[in-house]
Parts: structure tokens; C-alpha cells; sequence
């Protein structure tokens, strides 16, 4: 077993405070690296910490208005509603973090083949307005900046969030170097769903058996269509998971494994490198959430160690 230690990007910045009973578990993200640091997951792992993106930068993604209104907190009680996030100085500080956060880990996989960042996977982020929890679209972002600075040719993003990526496929909808592709629950948020270039619904309440069926079907079909991306962004979420509040699907944590080292092995084989997100997890203790949010890491140990 080779003993090499892959890049996890992280910042403490990342945590916001909210209410305790606001849907949205704003301190699983210190919450998981405090799992990793447990489980001695951690310890396979080197840290780098991102620097704020500025407005400038993010308007590669974003309306220049928008990106204004988050940073002065000009939000209408309309848009506040649809975020889903009170605002606060916290809020903004770790909104121009994240992005950045998913960037560097897709500049260390272009060098060392994996990447994780433990946090990024805000799909719901459009271009001139955040929705369900997401502010800014950090894999619209990266997948452009990637390209932007000659990084990368030709980006994928494969999000398997349990919720469509609605904000990340209609951002990108005219980028033909950058392949979109969303495997969702059909029955959950967001009620009117974009078009990725790819879209594979699952009906409410699969389990890890048609998961896995359908996840084999869209590699299959990524494969056939032959795209040759240079770089994967992989949105790992859990909120596929059975016990999580906000999803209608029924996998089990040991199917989410499985999930995630089929993507990585599927990948990795291709010689193809792959940065990570963690995507949506909500429901249960801040423990029991960050737990389902190790599961990507575990699964990277196991692929790429071996």
C-alpha cells in the first residue's frame, strides 16, 4: 500500500452561526474535520487553506450586481427568502471562501490526481441569485476559472446531490467545454428542474440497488458520448442518505461508499483527475452528518492508496 498523502482544503471560516432549528447545519464543516481527526482519517490527508475570491473573479459566474448585494448585504426580503440564509458578515466571509476552496482543490488534482475540499457543492446558485442554501456556484466557478487561466480544456461535472443542480446547468448551459451532469432524486428541490447535458432522475425512494444501476448507466453513457474532460469535479453529497431530512431517496451509508468508489475508480482507471465536494447532508446530529460526509474521504483512502 502506498503511502501518499492527497490534498484536503479547509478553512475555519467555513462554519456560520444560525439558529438551532434552522434546516441548514451550519457547523458541519468544523463538525467534519473534527470526524476526520477522530476517525485518523485526517492523517491521510495534507491541508491547504483557500484564499478569499474576489468580486472581480466570481463575476466569471456571477452578476456583478449580485456579487454587490451579497458583500453590502442589499438583499430584498424576496431574495433573502429564496436563499434560504439569513445574511451576516459571517455568511459573506465564507461565501468568497468557498469558491476558492473548490478551485484549489481542482488546481492540486490537475498535479497530484485527487483533491477534497470539505465543503463546496452549492449547485443552487445562479447567476444573478442564490437559492436552497447556496450563495455562490463554486463548481461553475472553478469549471470556468479552470478554463479561464488555461488550466483545463475541458471540464466535468458530475453532481450526484440528491437535489438537481438546476443553478450549476442553467449558469453553464452554453458552455460546450464544460459537461454538465446531475443524477437527483425526480421528486425533489428544485420543483422546476434545468437541463444539464446529462440528467438521470431517480424516483423516490430507490435504495442503493437502483442507485447503482443508474449511476452504471451514466458513466456508461458519459463514456459512449466521449467528452475527454481534462479534469472531474465530483459533488459527493449525502443527502442521498436514508436519514437525511431533506432528500426522498433511501441509501444506505455503505451504498454511498460504494457510490463514491465507483465514480473515483471509474476515473482514476481513465487517468482522469478528480477534485471533490461534499455537497448536501442534512438532518440528525451535527455527528451523524459530518460521519455521512467522511464517507467520500474513506473512499478516496481506499481508491487511491491501493
Amino acid at each position: 500500500m502506498r503511502n501518499i498523502r492527497y490534498p484536503i482544503i479547509y478553512h475555519p471560516s467555513y462554519d456560520i452561526p444560525l439558529p438551532d432549528n434552522h434546516r441548514f447545519p451550519g457547523t458541519k464543516y468544523s463538525a467534519l474535520i473534527k470526524e476526520l481527526e477522530t476517525t485518523g482519517l485526517i492523517e491521510n490527508y495534507l491541508k491547504y487553506v483557500p484564499k478569499p475570491a474576489t468580486a472581480k473573479y466570481l463575476s466569471i459566474a456571477h452578476d456583478p450586481l449580485y456579487i454587490q448585494a451579497i458583500e453590502k448585504g442589499n438583499l430584498s426580503k424576496q431574495q433573502q427568502t429564496k436563499l434560504g440564509l439569513p445574511w451576516s458578515k459571517t455568511l459573506v466571509q465564507r461565501s468568497f471562501l468557498a469558491p476558492n476552496g473548490t478551485l484549489l482543490a481542482a488546481r492540486l488534482a490537475l498535479q497530484t490526481g485527487i483533491a477534497c475540499h470539505a465543503a463546496g457543492g452549492t449547485h443552487h446558485a445562479h447567476w444573478n441569485f442564490g437559492a436552497g442554501f447556496c450563495v455562490f456556484n463554486d463548481l461553475a466557478y472553478a469549471a470556468r476559472a479552470l478554463i479561464a487561466m488555461k488550466l483545463a480544456k475541458r471540464v466535468l461535472i458530475l453532481d450526484c446531490d440528491v437535489h438537481q443542480g438546476d443553478g450549476t446547468a442553467s449558469i453553464l448551459s452554453n458552455d460546450r467545454d464544460i459537461f454538465t451532469c446531475s443524477i437527483h432524486c425526480a421528486e425533489n428541490y428544485p420543483p422546476k428542474k434545468a437541463k444539464s447535458k446529462l440528467d438521470f432522475p431517480i424516483p423516490r425512494g430507490s435504495g442503493d440497488e437502483e442507485y447503482l444501476s443508474v449511476l452504471t448507466q451514466c458513466l456508461n453513457e458519459m463514456d459512449r458520448i466521449n467528452f475527454a474532460p481534462d479534469l472531474i469535479l465530483y459533488d459527493a453529497a449525502v443527502d442521498v442518505h436514508n436519514n437525511d431530512k431533506l432528500g426522498l431517496l433511501k441509501m444506505t451509508s455503505a451504498g454511498i461508499y460504494q457510490r463514491d468508489k465507483v465514480v473515483l475508480s471509474h476515473f482514476k482507471d481513465q487517468q482522469v483527475p478528480i477534485a471533490t465536494t461534499i455537497g448536501g447532508g442534512y438532518g440528525g446530529t451535527y455527528k451523524e452528518v459530518a460521519q455521512r460526509h467522511s464517507i467520500i474521504f474513506a473512499a478516496v483512502q481506499s481508491v487511491f492508496q491501493n
